[in-house]
């Protein structure tokens, strides 16, 4: 590879196996020093540090068990002929993750937290979305294609499970919730309008989500930094929100024992749709939007390459019907990749850049 084409020669030597055991050793040093900052001893149950560590052993255990289940269910995954050329030996690699690390996590925070009302709910919209990702991927295996259910289907299921959780807000949560805090103490009172704001967080942050999950251990590592750092933001007003980010994170964490490069099994969209509604939903009942949004930063930028590389594609669209692209490929990360970055660069640029977004958030929470 040409040097021109790293983004950090330093990169080129790590192993898939040594970049996630960084991840995890950063994370459960953090988990610790977010406890005690926090004055919470991290070997009681209501702390970051148990939890966390409790679903990552957990999840990992439970893919030795998963994953050769999902290998005789033949849910090979289906990779795109027009993608990035070194993506076409995964296929075959069993897809659909989300159904053994997921429930893992969402299971062991009802049971961790007494199961708690708040928990009960957000664990229920993040299984409504893995369940509209797991109709997703078995239409995909079904039809042996890169074709599941139709887009307006997926939006339409995702904005029915979006209502309901709204409906619940509004019906159990006190009128404030439609203020949003922000940093230095000021508020934004949104009344009426907080509702389809909170509609579109919960489908946009599903779907973000989504996209970014293209390369091996992407998805799991740069949303199991998002969790964490948004469980310590929610602990002061909900422990129970807290037990259930550590609960996910750690639970992503677990399953990166098995999808890092190169991956044994893939989440499908029956993870990465779960994982974008556990985080909208938690930023919306725990009001930390604005630490959400600095948050997905990463999936914000993929979601926006996406746009830009349609909106560009149609601008520039001929008499032939066919338009210029913006990017070599969309999301980003497939930019990266046909540019000469490996996979394992993109997925340690990304996973720095996500630890830094969460840092400036933690900062901006204790001012």
């Amino acid at each position: 590879m040409d040097a021109k084409l790293s983004p950090d020669q330093g990169l080129s030597i790590i192993s898939g196996i040594g970049l996630v055991s960084l991840l995890g050793v950063s994370l459960g040093v953090s988990a610790l020093v977010l406890d005690w900052v926090a004055n919470r001893l991290p070997w009681q149950g209501m702390s970051l540090t148990l939890p966390f560590l409790f679903c990552a052993l957990a999840s990992a255990a439970a893919g030795f068990w998963a994953i050769p289940l999902l290998q005789a269910l033949k849910t090979g995954q289906i990779i795109r002929e027009d993608g990035p050329q070194a993506h076409l030996k995964k296929a075959g690699t069993p897809t659909m993750g989300g159904i053994f690390f997921v429930p893992v996590a969402a299971i062991t925070a009802c049971v961790w937290s007494s199961f708690a009302t708040e928990v009960l709910a957000v664990s229920a919209l993040t299984l409504s979305y893995g369940l509209i990702g797991w109709i997703d991927d078995w239409q995909i295996l079904r039809r042996k294609s890169n074709k599941g259910i139709s887009p307006r289907m997926k939006l339409a299921l995702q904005v029915g499970f979006a209502l309901a959780f709204c409906l619940w807000l509004f019906f159990t949560q006190p009128f404030n919730i439609t203020t949003i805090a922000l940093p230095l103490g000021f508020s934004l009172p949104l009344g009426l309008l907080f509702w389809p704001l909170a509609g579109f967080v919960l489908v946009a942050e599903s779907n973000a989500t989504n996209l970014t999950d293209g390369i091996d251990g992407l998805a799991a590592g740069t949303v199991a930094i998002a969790l964490l750092a948004l469980g310590a933001l929610a602990a002061p007003s909900s422990p129970g929100l807290m037990v259930f980010c550590a609960c996910m994170s750690g639970s992503c964490l677990g399953f990166l024992a098995h999808n890092r490069n190169p991956a044994r099994v893939f989440m499908g969209d029956t993870g990465s749709l779960a994982l974008g509604g556990a985080l909208a939903a938690v930023g919306l009942l725990s009001n930390t939007l604005v630490a959400l949004f600095i948050l997905s930063g990463i999936f914000f930028v993929e979601t926006l390459s996406v746009m830009a590389q349609v909106g560009y594609y149609k601008a520039t669209k001929g008499p032939d019907g066919k338009g210029k692209r913006l990017l070599k490929m969309a999301p980003l990360h497939h930019h990266l990749e046909l540019t000469g970055w490996s996979e394992l660069q993109v997925v340690a640029v990304f996973y720095i850049v996500s630890a830094i977004l969460a840092v400036i958030c933690l900062t901006i929470g204790r001012l």
